[in-house]
């Protein structure tokens, strides 16, 4: 995929620090440096949208002893999974009761290391029983299509965040890579009114600027954009500009920050873009509206040529479907090298820390936020 190991290390030493790119080129070998911050143990620690398992293992296979050991060393206590499919027109609702179904079998399976988030206390019971808690969420409302008597259904699966759209537009919305920017529809708008009944919390992560401004107006409980970046850094469709930022966090909401490509315009991303992206948000948001969303798993990658070779079919697939964003590219990987492992977040905690960044800040960062905003949100569920 690369053309070569020398341009590949030219490209990537032009966009970061020589010492930033040392811990980088480590971590893209497989030996991310250590770092840890005093406070992780205590923290909750949530991620909006990544979940367990490796990047290459088969769809539906059980989690490997891997992947299970790799939950415990992450630290997490909470992380949004993907239940629905995303990208498509098809209104299959049966392949998401299969996604839900696998998860459930998982957490049977292995219930001193999993468990399934419903309400606002099992946070908590995650937290102190040291399991991840698993938050189902659909990333598009697909499987709900015309009906949307089908939202009783998923909530009684355990459904508790809902994406409205992904990239592309649906029956409720726009998707930020839809050109006309149209927004919400008359379906979308009672959609919104059903989420607020139901208590389950609206996600605006890849939604059109238009559809992300309107469903914070016409929601009655804040919302969350789950993964995004900031447009101000990297002026890319997946990214929220400043103005969505600012009326998320006025009206409560959280925003997460992604660990994707999208963290800039060109090149590999790495902590050092990552970080920018935070403090920007913060800048824009306040401290209070700010957490992450990796929407990555959560072992870390074996970067070799299968691995290459697999991202490489999987963004080609991606723009064969429609659904690829600008900034998806063979080259360009998803994953932050100089955080590739399982305890990422601690990683981050840690270069919040060196940056000056309280503990107090950088307990809300790695998620207190989302806990904050999920509690309010699902509290009369």
């Amino acid at each position: 995929m690369l053309q070569n190991r020398r341009q590949f290390l030219i490209g990537m030493a032009s966009m970061a620090s020589a010492p930033l790119w040392l811990s980088a080129q480590r971590a893209m070998a497989g030996s991310p440096g250590n770092a840890s911050w005093p406070g992780y143990a205590r923290a909750m620690v949530i991620d909006a949208l990544g979940g367990p398992g490796e990047y290459d293992a088969e769809p539906y296979s059980p989690l490997s002893a891997r992947a299970l050991d790799d939950v415990r060393a992450s630290g997490l206590t909470a992380v949004n999974v993907t239940v629905s499919g995303v990208g498509s027109y098809a209104n299959d609702p049966e392949s998401t009761i299969r996604n839900i179904a696998y998860w459930n079998a998982q957490i049977a399976a292995h219930p001193e290391r999993l468990m399934l988030v419903r309400e606002a206390a099992d946070l908590d019971t995650a937290k102190s029983t040291g399991r991840l808690g698993l938050i189902y969420g659909f990333q598009d409302t697909t499987p709900i299509g015309e009906d949307l008597s089908r939202l009783e259904r998923y909530d009684h699966l355990g459904v508790r965040i809902v994406q409205l759209t992904y990239n592309r537009r649906n029956l409720v919305g726009d998707g930020c890579l839809e050109a006309g920017n149209a927004g919400l529809s008359t379906l979308g708008i009672e959609l919104i009114e059903k989420l607020n009944q139901r208590h389950l919390q609206i996600d605006l992560s890849h939604a059109g600027e238009r559809t992300t401004l309107e469903a914070i107006a016409r929601s009655k409980d804040p919302v969350a954009i789950t993964h995004s970046g900031c447009a101000a850094l990297a002026p890319l469709p997946r990214n929220k500009t400043d103005n969505e930022l600012r009326k998320l966090a006025d009206s409560g909401g959280v925003v997460g920050i992604y660990l994707m490509p999208f963290l800039r315009v060109k090149g590999q991303p790495t902590a050092q873009d990552l970080i920018a992206h935070i403090e920007h948000a913060i800048k824009v948001c306040g401290e209070d509206h700010v957490g992450i969303g990796s929407d990555g798993g959560i072992s870390p990658i074996n970067f070799n040529e299968e691995f290459k070779r697999k991202h490489a079919e999987d963004v080609a697939d991606r723009r064969a479907r429609g659904i690829s964003a600008p900034g998806e590219d063979p080259e360009v990987y998803i994953f932050l090298p100089d955080l590739n492992t399982a305890n990422r977040l601690e990683h981050l905690a840690s270069l919040l820390a060196a940056r000056g960044h309280s503990d107090r800040l950088i307990e809300k960062i790695i998620g207190a936020n989302f806990a904050r905003l999920f509690r309010a949100t699902w509290a009369s569920a």
